[in-house]
């Protein structure tokens, strides 16, 4: 029997602990629309100050709050193409959780503003420039749509975030062009600050459910879709394991899952012991865990970690 345990690190993978990596078609894109919703932010803002309507300045917070989710983006992923270092073993994956939890507690802070101000607007009878919105309206569903398009289909994690949140304003500039309508039309003024409410509550929802994720996965949360004891019930299944402590499951960026675990086997010689090792990382690579560490260990060894 072995004196010494045998330790497995999961060096099969071909992402060594950088699994993002980025092209730079991928910065470029996320640079081009960047600058788009830059820019379109800024007109938005003069245009919802020109037609009074309070949506139209709801919509402009969302695409400044898009402007720092794609700027971070973009600058994530230059930093996404760093391999590992002696500083961060694990790659700098995670630094694209910590700027969409960040995002989120500014989309957040917004959403609670717009409210504030569009709330009592319901009580009040100003008239906004219905034109106007409607011809905002339909060059934010332009811009917009263009940068959603260009970020559409991207590999990331960061492309793919991006991509939603400009989704979102394509789906918010729609509601303002029908509200810009129904004011024209029907002269219904009340469609504007209600518009402005319901845009910040859907802005509100997606935000706090991105940061309930985010916190998620800085507290090292069990990803969602692994299950610990199916996972303990697989490892088990293998001939000649006869115990497993220590099983720890989480996720650097919430998409690369990350799994340790202490393997103990029976009175087995060496190589079979590494056959049982071989055994656990394919099983959990089926599992859907990209990156395990097995430690194996004989029945007859201590442990200080056993009960942890």
């Amino acid at each position: 029997m072995p004196a010494d345990h045998a330790h497995a690190h999961h060096a099969g993978h071909p992402h060594d602990h950088a699994h993002a990596h980025v092209s730079a078609a991928s910065a470029h894109a996320l640079r081009l629309a960047f600058f788009v919703n830059l820019a379109f932010t800024i007109v938005e803002v003069i245009g919802g100050w020109w037609t009074g309507s309070i949506a139209v300045l709801t919509d402009a917070m969302h695409d400044a709050g898009d402007c720092l989710v794609l700027g971070t983006a973009w600058y994530l992923q230059r930093i996404a193409m760093k391999d590992r270092d002696t500083q961060y073993s694990y790659g700098y994956g995670r630094y694209s959780m910590l700027g969409g939890w960040l995002t989120s507690v500014v989309l957040i802070a917004g959403a609670i503003a717009m409210l504030v101000v569009s709330v009592p607007k319901l009580w009040e009878h100003s008239s906004p420039n219905s034109l106007g919105m409607i011809g905002m309206a339909i060059f934010g569903l332009a811009m917009n749509g263009f940068a959603a398009w260009k970020l559409h289909g991207g590999a990331t994690l960061n492309e793919r975030g991006a991509y939603l949140h400009l989704l979102e304003d394509v789906l918010g500039w729609a509601a303002v062009l029908i509200g810009g309508i129904v004011i024209h039309f029907f002269g219904w003024s009340i469609v504007d600050p209600i518009l402005s409410i319901v845009i910040s509550l859907y802005i509100l929802f997606n935000a706090v459910g991105t940061l309930r994720k985010g916190t998620g996965i800085l507290m090292q949360e069990i990803p969602p879709g692994i299950d610990q004891e199916a996972v303990h019930a697989k490892l088990m299944a293998i001939p000649h394991v006869a115990d497993l402590h220590d099983q720890h499951t989480w996720t650097l960026d919430g998409s690369y899952i990350v799994h340790t675990v202490h393997v103990v086997v029976g009175d087995v010689d060496l190589k079979s012991a590494l056959e049982v090792k071989a055994q656990a990382r394919d099983a959990l690579m089926d599992m859907g865990i990209h990156h395990a560490t097995i430690e194996l260990e004989w029945a007859d060894e201590q442990c200080g970690l056993q009960h942890h």
